[in-house]
């Protein structure tokens, strides 16, 4: 290999890089990419029951559970309010609320994400809902549909992440 070819190669991979770095610092805070959660709170007194076995399928097929690697958090993506409300039917327990895209441009695509907690503080779960084109300015007003029985969950944390249009 030439001189000036190495030369080439490193300029080409030095500057990939630096974009890189430069777009990781757009995404968001944290030099990790990982989500800063917050704390929710799950009520004492939920008086819900167990789904029976129709429910349970109807809300595993429409629950998320898989979290996309492409996203991060961003600065514009917000979660404005969230708690934990317990719904009949197949939904069982969720947790809900509104994000709001606070930055200047779309976001292309957001999710939030909810862990979920057993009195003994052992995760049980990771749950998501997601959406599409979230204008700047725009709220969006999600469900988060947890699997565990609201017997076995004392405690969720919440997180946002997207990716820029």
């Amino acid at each position: 290999m030439g001189r000036y070819e190495e030369i080439g190669r490193r300029r080409f991979v030095a500057l990939g890089a630096g974009g890189l770095f430069g777009l990781a610092g757009c995404l968001g805070s944290g030099s990790s990419g990982q989500p800063t959660y917050e704390s929710g709170d799950v009520p004492d007194d939920i008086n819900g029951s167990e789904r029976n076995t129709s429910e349970m399928a109807t809300a595993q097929a429409a629950a998320g559970t898989t979290p996309r690697g492409e996203l991060a958090p961003l600065e514009g993506l917000t979660i404005t309010d969230h708690e934990f409300v317990f719904e009949g039917s197949y939904t069982g327990s969720t947790v809900q609320g509104t994000a709001e895209n606070t930055g200047s441009t779309r976001i292309s695509s957001a999710e939030v994400r909810v862990r979920v907690y057993n009195g003994d503080g052992q995760q049980l779960g990771l749950y998501i809902a997601s959406t599409t084109d979230l204008d700047a300015g725009e709220e969006w007003s999600f469900q988060v549909i947890l699997l565990e029985s609201p017997s076995d969950i004392a405690d969720y944390d919440i997180a946002s992440v997207g990716l820029p249009d």
